[in-house]
This record gives structure tokens, C-alpha cells and sequence, in this order.
């Protein structure tokens, strides 16, 4: 465990810890992108230099694809591995039924993609992620910048009608231009408050013109393991309709963390 770590680093790294144990040598393994995923991908690499671990990763984004190589990782592209044993990623919030909403980070696009392409979906997460209903956390919507102005109005005439409490759209930015995606799009953070209806926002959002595609993540997630501050971890398994506990030593010690920031 690594060393004076705070209550929800200590939740990451666990659940990260966690979710090593469902990959094996050979697989194909879908990385996420976040401060959550970024614990997975140094608890692969560690167990890549010190087991031996032979896998093949695919990175959902360029920053996940830079640490993963730098430690060791082997890397290929999703259309090199066709399809994927799992893909493992953090999230911004799932609820009771595993519906999440990703794209605090701007890779929900890729995300998406990879999550789509693999046998099992497994979110590691800490405890704060969980939610009653969905729409705390902005929804991102990734947008074409072609006519995006016009894509913005047509997402906010759309949502009059959908089940929401909110319905103020804003664009990402990062410092004073606007933020660009990994495939060169925009981010419309749509600011819900509350999502009635998960399932038919998805779809509606997908069938406006210029939308790239949208952070709800529907009947994609199969395993959410949700961390603690003091070492517990939860894993619900949805498919198998199972929960179970484990506990980690937060005692243990190890340098190889040393560098992981928010």
C-alpha cells in the first residue's frame, strides 16, 4: 500500500488493486482514462515487471497509452486486437443499476468504444461515484466543431422535453480555449441535476446532428468494485448477481505510487 495516501486515494488505489485480480496472462485489456484508472494501470505495470504478466492493452486515451508504455505495458490498438477480454475504468457515477456517467476527462468517445468491444466491463471506483439517481455530475456530450453553435441548440431544444431538473449547457473549456478531445471534438457539459430516464436521454442525445456521443453508459458496466478509505472494497458483480467484501492492509508499503496525482 502505498504510503500517506488520503482516505479517497487510498479508495482508488484499492479498488484498482482490486480489479488486478480479474487479468491474466494473455489477455486483451481495455485501460481507462482518469485518476482511478490511472492506479490500475501502475498495478499492471508493477505486476508486468515483478509476475511476469504478458497482456496486450489497449488505452482509451493518449495519456493512459504514454503511462502504460512507460511502464512496460504492451500496447496495441483496438482494430490490432478486434476484440477485448475486458476493459477496466473508473467512472463519475454509476447508480444501483450499473448506468454510469463518464467523461470527466474527455475520453468518454473512446471509452465507449473500448468498453463496447470487450467481454466484461469492470468500473473501479471509490464510494462518493455511487448515486441514487443519475445527473449530479455534468452528462458530457462530445460535439463535431462544425456548426457546433447549432448543435448546442438543438441539445438544449431536446432537453424541454426530457426528464431532467436541469438544463444548462455549457462548453468545456481548458484555461481560455476550448477543450478538444483526443479525436479533435468539443465537450457541451450539460448540467442535469437529476436524470429520469438514463436509457432514453442516451438514445435522444445520439440522434442529434453533430453529437459524437454522450457520457451515459448503459447496460455496458458487468462489475463496479468501490473502494474505501480504509481498505475495504465492495464487488458487485451484476451478471452474476453477487457482492462480496475484501479487505487490504493499509499498512503495506511500496515506492512505486509515489508519482500519481489527481
Amino acid at each position: 500500500m502505498p504510503k500517506e495516501l488520503s482516505p479517497i486515494e487510498t479508495a482508488k488505489f484499492v479498488a484498482a488493486k482490486q480489479a488486478t485480480q480479474y487479468v491474466q496472462s494473455g489477455m486483451k485489456v481495455g485501460l481507462g482514462t482518469g485518476s482511478t484508472a490511472e492506479w490500475l494501470v501502475r498495478c499492471l505495470g508493477e505486476m508486468v515487471r515483478d509476475q511476469g504478466l504478458q497482456i496486450k492493452g489497449v488505452p482509451t486515451s493518449v495519456r493512459t497509452a504514454k503511462l502504460a508504455r512507460d511502464l512496460g505495458i504492451d500496447i496495441i490498438t483496438l482494430d490490432d486486437a478486434k476484440w477485448l477480454d475486458l476493459t477496466i475504468d473508473g467512472t463519475d457515477e454509476y447508480d444501483d443499476k450499473l448506468h454510469l456517467i463518464k467523461g470527466g476527462g474527455g475520453a468518454h468517445l473512446r471509452e465507449k468504444v473500448v468498453a463496447s468491444a470487450s467481454d466484461r466491463m469492470i468500473v473501479i471506483a471509490d464510494a462518493t461515484k455511487q448515486v441514487a439517481t443519475l445527473g449530479a455530475f455534468p452528462l458530457p456530450v462530445e460535439v463535431l466543431p462544425f456548426g457546433m453553435r447549432t448543435t448546442r441548440t438543438l441539445i438544449e431544444e431536446t432537453l424541454i422535453g426530457a426528464d431532467v431538473l436541469g438544463r444548462e449547457v455549457t462548453q468545456r473549456m481548458q484555461g481560455d480555449a476550448p477543450f478538444v478531445t483526443d479525436e479533435g471534438n468539443f465537450i457541451l457539459d450539460l448540467h442535469l441535476n437529476r436524470i429520469g430516464d438514463p436509457r432514453d436521454l442516451a438514445i435522444v442525445l445520439t440522434q442529434i446532428p453533430g453529437v459524437v456521443e454522450n457520457g451515459l453508459f448503459i447496460d455496458i458496466c458487468d462489475v463496479v468494485i468501490v473502494g474505501h478509505g480504509n481498505g475495504k472494497v465492495e464487488v458487485r458483480d451484476i451478471t452474476n448477481d453477487t457482492r462480496d467484501v475484501v479487505q487490504f492492509d493499509v499498512q503495506d508499503d511500496t515506492n512505486l505510487f509515489d508519482s500519481v496525482s489527481d
